[in-house]
C-alpha cells in the first residue's frame, strides 16, 4: 500500500500541485496587481461597470470556465472557427493539460489578489502619493517602491486565498486528466476503494496547507500601514494617456475577456443548442434542491457564528478562545479533505450506536443530508463569522453594558439590541456563504445523498460524461444565481459605505 502511494505521490502529486500553484500564484498576481492599480489609481470612463466586471469570474466556478475553454480552443471550437473565418489556420490550442488547468485557475481566480489589492492601493494616503510626486517619482517608481510594499499584506492575503481554492480544485483538475491531491484522494477511495490511503494523501494535503499558512503568516508578520491623524484622504487619480491608456486597456480587459465574457459565451451558445432538450421540470427540481440546501447551510452557519461568537464573549474562559479558532480553520481546508474526515467519523458513530446501544442510526447519516451540512458549517464557517465579529467589534461595548445595568438578560440583549444593529452584517454573511456553497463540488460529491442534486454536481456529471454542451444550462443557471447574489452584496456594502 505505500509503495502505491509513494509512486504515485511523489511522481504526480506533489510536483503538480506545486507547479499548478507557482504557476496560478504568478499569474493571478499579474492580473489581480495590474487591474487594481489601474482602477485605483487612474480614472477612465465606465469605471464603475470595469470595477464591478473584474469581480464577476469568481461567480463561475472554475470547472466550469474548463468546460467552456474546451469548447472554445479545442478540436472544431468556436473561436477556432472564428479565426479560421478570418484566415488564421490553427487547428486546435490543447488546453486539456497542466498549462491549461493553470491559466483557466488563474482566470477564475485572480479576483481574490484584485480585490484584496483594491481595498490596499485605495488607502494610501493622498500626501505619500504628493510627496513621491514632489521628489520627482515617475509612476512606476511610485507604484514599485512605495504603493506595491504597501499593499503586499493584501497581496499576501489575496494569494493565499488563490493557493486555498486551487487545491480544493477537483472538476477542473480531473476534466484536464491533471493529477492532483484533490484528484489522488478520490481517484484512491472510488476507483482503487482504498479509503485508508484517501486518508493519509489528505493527511500530507492538510501538513502542505498548515506549511502554506505557516509561510503566509511569516511573509506578513506584524506589519501594517496605517495613516497618522485618523481617516485616509482619497488619493488623486490621474488621468489616462498615450501609451499608458493601451497599457490599461489590456491589464483591465484581458482578465475580463477570459475569465468571464469568453466562457459565458461559449456556455450560452452551447444553452442555446441545447435548450430544447435540456430544459425541463427535472432541471427546475434540481436548481430548486440547491437553492435549499443553500439555504439550510446559511441557517446553520448563521445560527452556529452567532452561538459562537456570544457565547464565547459571554464566558471568558481560555478554553473558548482556542475553540473558537480551531472552529474557524474549515475554510483553509480543502473540502475533499473534510469529506473523507466526516465519513471517518461518521462511521465511529454509526458503529459506536449499534455496538454500545443497538440502535442503527446509518440512515440518519447517509440517507439524509444531515452530515452534508455537518461538514458545510465545519467549511464556512469562517466566511460568516469573520464578518460577524467585525461588526460585533465595531458595534461597541458600551450598548450591551448599559443593557446589563438596565438589568436585561444576556439573550435578550442579543435578541432586541445586537442582532438588529447587526442585521447588515447578518444579510451579507449569508449572502456570500450561500455563494459558497452553491458553487461547492468536492464536498457535495463526496457527502450527497443519492436522491439529492444540485446544479454544481450536475453540471460536472454531464461534463465528465462527455457531454459536455448538455451541462451548460445547468452552469448558466448557477451562473446566474450566483451573479444575482453578488450584486445584492454589492448593494448592501454600497449602502453601508454611504452611512
Amino acid at each position: 500500500m505505500w509503495s502505491h502511494i509513494v509512486e504515485y505521490f511523489l511522481l504526480d502529486y506533489v510536483v503538480n500541485s506545486l507547479v499548478i500553484l507557482l504557476g496560478t500564484g504568478l499569474l493571478t498576481f499579474l492580473f489581480g496587481v495590474s487591474s487594481a492599480w489601474f482602477v485605483a489609481r487612474y480614472d477612465f470612463r465606465f469605471k464603475r461597470l470595469v470595477t464591478w466586471l473584474l469581480f464577476l469570474p469568481l461567480a463561475i466556478p472554475s470547472y466550469i470556465v474548463a468546460y467552456a475553454y474546451v469548447g472554445l480552443w479545442g478540436n472544431g471550437g468556436t473561436l477556432i472557427r472564428w479565426l479560421q473565418v478570418l484566415g488564421i489556420d490553427i487547428q486546435k490550442i490543447d488546453m486539456m493539460n497542466i498549462y491549461g488547468l493553470i491559466w483557466v485557475l488563474s482566470c477564475s481566480l485572480y479576483p481574490y489578489v484584485y480585490g484584496s489589492c483594491l481595498a490596499m492601493f485605495k488607502c494610501i494616503p493622498k500626501s505619500i502619493q504628493e510627496s513621491s510626486s514632489l521628489l520627482g517619482a515617475s509612476n512606476w517608481r511610485y507604484f514599485r517602491s512605495i504603493a506595491l510594499p504597501m499593499a503586499l499584506p493584501g497581496v499576501i492575503g489575496g494569494l493565499f486565498l488563490v493557493f486555498m481554492e486551487v487545491l480544493n480544485d477537483y472538476g477542473a483538475a480531473k476534466y484536464y486528466g491533471v493529477q492532483t491531491f484533490t484528484t489522488g484522494i478520490f481517484r484512491t477511495w472510488t476507483m482503487l476503494e482504498d479509503l485508508q490511503s484517501a486518508v493519509y494523501l489528505s493527511a500530507l494535503l492538510v501538513v502542505l496547507v498548515f506549511v502554506i499558512k505557516a509561510i503566509v503568516t511569516w511573509l506578513r508578520g506584524n506589519k501594517s500601514y496605517t495613516a497618522k491623524g485618523g481617516a485616509v484622504p482619497t488619493q488623486h487619480q490621474l488621468s489616462l494617456k498615450g501609451a499608458m491608456r493601451w497599457w490599461a486597456m489590456v491589464a483591465i480587459v484581458t482578465p475580463i475577456l477570459f475569465g468571464f465574457i469568453l466562457p459565458v459565451g461559449q456556455l450560452i451558445y452551447w444553452a442555446v443548442l441545447t435548450f430544447e432538450s435540456m430544459f425541463s421540470m427535472e432541471l427546475l427540481w434540481v436548481a430548486v434542491q440547491s437553492f435549499g440546501l443553500a439555504i439550510g447551510a446559511v441557517v446553520c452557519i448563521l445560527f452556529t457564528a452567532v452561538a459562537l461568537l456570544f457565547f464565547s464573549r459571554w464566558n471568558h474562559l481560555k478554553g473558548l478562545r482556542v475553540f473558537k479558532k480551531l472552529s474557524t480553520i474549515g475554510y483553509i481546508i480543502p473540502g475533499a479533505i473534510i469529506g473523507i474526515g466526516v465519513i471517518r467519523s461518521s462511521q465511529f458513530v454509526i458503529d459506536a450506536c449499534a455496538n454500545e446501544l443497538g440502535l442503527e442510526v446509518g440512515f440518519l447519516f447517509y440517507g439524509s443530508s444531515v452530515v452534508l451540512l455537518y461538514a458545510y458549517v465545519f467549511r464556512f464557517l469562517a466566511v460568516a463569522f469573520s464578518p460577524l465579529e467585525a461588526n460585533a467589534l465595531n458595534v461597541g461595548k458600551s450598548l450591551y453594558e448599559s443593557a446589563y445595568l438596565l438589568k436585561a438578560s444576556k439573550l435578550g440583549t442579543l435578541i432586541r439590541v445586537e442582532l438588529p444593529m447587526m442585521k447588515t452584517a447578518i444579510v451579507s454573511a449569508g449572502l456570500l456563504v450561500f455563494i459558497d456553497v452553491l458553487k461547492e463540488l468536492p464536498l457535495t460529491l463526496i457527502l450527497k445523498p443519492y436522491n439529492i442534486q444540485t446544479l454544481a454536481v450536475k453540471a460536472y456529471e454531464y461534463a465528465d460524461d462527455e457531454r459536455v454542451a448538455e451541462a451548460a444550462l445547468p452552469a448558466l443557471t448557477l451562473i446566474l444565481l450566483i451573479v444575482l447574489l453578488m450584486a445584492v452584496v454589492n448593494v448592501i456594502e454600497k449602502k453601508v459605505e454611504n452611512r
